[in-house]
This record gives C-alpha cells, sequence and structure tokens, in this order.
C-alpha cells in the first residue's frame, strides 16, 4: 500500500514537474533555471530535442556521482533522468501550452510554470525513490570534497549558468529568482507528503504487529 502510493507521488511528481518546465519554455524570453538554459542552450547549438539534452545531461551526471558516491544513486534516479526528458519533449510536441505573448500574461504563465515544479519536485522527491541527477551530483560532491552543500549548488548551477548563456540559452530576471520562489514551493510541498507517507508508514507498521500479535 506504502509503496504504491511512493510510486504514484513519484510519477505525477515527475510529470508534474516535466509540465513546469515545459510551461517555462514556452515563455523563456522572461528568463529560466539555470539547468534549463543549458539544455536550451545545447538544443539550440547541436540540435536535439530539449528532452534528449536533459536526459544526456542527467545521464552524464549520474555516472560522475557513481563514481564520487554511489549512495545518491537508485532506480529513481535513472527514471528521473528519463522521464523528465521524455515528458518534457512529450508536452513540447503536444504544441498546447500557451505560446509567449511578450504582455503580462507571460509573467502569470512564468509564475504558474516554477509553481508546479516545485510542487512537482518536492512529491518525487518526498517518495524517496531517489534523487534526481543534479541533486545526486551535487549531494555528491559536497561529500567528497566536504564542502557545504549550499555552496556546492551555488557553485554548480553558477558554472552551468555561464555555459548555458555562452551556448545562447535564454538568461533574464527569472533566472536569478527562479530558485527563490521555487524553493519555498519546493520545501513545503516535500515536508507535508513526507509527513503524510511517513504517517500511513507507521500506521501500516502498526496494522502488521497488531496482526502478529492476534496470531
Amino acid at each position: 500500500m506504502v509503496a504504491a502510493i511512493r510510486v504514484a507521488f513519484f510519477v505525477v511528481g515527475l510529470i508534474s514537474f516535466s509540465f513546469g518546465i515545459s510551461v517555462a519554455i514556452h515563455v523563456q524570453h522572461l528568463g529560466i533555471h539555470p539547468w534549463d538554459v543549458l539544455n536550451v542552450g545545447l538544443h539550440e547549438k547541436f540540435g536535439f530535442t530539449i528532452g534528449t539534452w536533459n536526459i544526456i545531461c542527467g545521464l552524464t551526471l549520474i555516472i560522475i556521482s557513481w563514481i564520487l558516491d554511489k549512495r545518491y544513486i537508485k532506480l529513481g534516479t535513472f527514471l528521473n533522468a528519463f522521464m523528465v526528458g521524455m515528458f518534457v519533449d512529450l508536452f513540447m510536441w503536444l504544441d498546447l501550452l500557451p505560446k509567449a505573448s511578450h504582455v503580462l500574461t507571460d509573467i502569470f504563465f512564468m509564475l504558474s510554470g516554477i509553481i508546479i515544479m516545485g510542487i512537482g519536485g518536492g512529491m518525487y522527491n518526498a517518495a524517496r525513490l531517489g534523487s534526481g541527477p543534479r541533486d545526486g551530483f551535487m549531494l555528491s560532491m559536497a561529500d567528497k570534497f566536504d564542502a557545504p552543500i549550499g555552496r556546492v549548488r551555488i557553485i554548480t548551477e553558477s558554472s552551468v549558468l555561464v555555459l548555458g548563456l555562452v551556448l545562447g540559452g535564454p538568461v533574464f530576471i527569472f533566472t536569478f529568482i527562479f530558485t527563490f520562489i521555487q524553493s519555498p514551493i519546493f520545501q513545503y510541498t516535500f515536508l507535508k507528503i513526507d509527513h503524510y507517507i511517513q504517517k500511513l508508514n507507521s500506521k501500516n507498521v502498526k496494522g502488521n504487529l497488531y496482526k502478529s500479535g492476534a496470531k
């Protein structure tokens, strides 16, 4: 029961996260998350789809993390790398999302995309089926060099942003405030769902103990 709920949160979370990325990319002239700046930049420079580059970058980070510290690599980490890229491409291919109009509604869609990404990220992380490739990479780097996770995140995302900018990725005001909006939403969602899952797990354990005692 609990395992099924974890999988459900994981899958729905990844789909929601991918949808949020796709919404933001459609109004990318306002600026997008550093990792997406890199994926869009690679897409513009070398072709392939944005989702394909998401998968390639994700697998590259998984390999590095595997070398540094295998603890953060689980089945969910690989599924994350593939599913996010596939669903981003699916949402882009369906072409149902609103296009940029360069008026105030674009800000609304950008904020919606960021909020959806925060909720989706909190959901799939609360399932605890494996860190995402980027999170696993930063955690592995922090452990390897005994550095604060926050500092590693800043250095990593700044480097990714510069590389994406050089490749022609879209950088603007929302690129720099993205994390400040998304992180609190991510944290709130993560804590709420994690608490819910832990509560269910506790009830399940008590139920099993009761049944064992009854026998």
